[in-house]
């Protein structure tokens, strides 16, 4: 029984890890796919509080 519920612990981190490992490849791809964008929004963005 314990070693049951200490497996099935180990089993949730690791596709917890997984999950985890897959958001961030996502969210880099995402980056360099939108790289010019991203770079664009945040220029314009600074660029109007400077105004400011």
């Amino acid at each position: 029984m314990k070693t049951k519920l200490l497996h099935s612990i180990k089993s949730r981190r690791g596709m917890e890890l997984v999950q985890v490992a897959i958001l961030v490849a996502l969210a880099v791809a995402l980056g360099l796919i939108f790289k010019t964008q991203i770079t664009d929004f945040v220029n314009r963005t600074f660029e109007g509080l400077n105004d400011f």
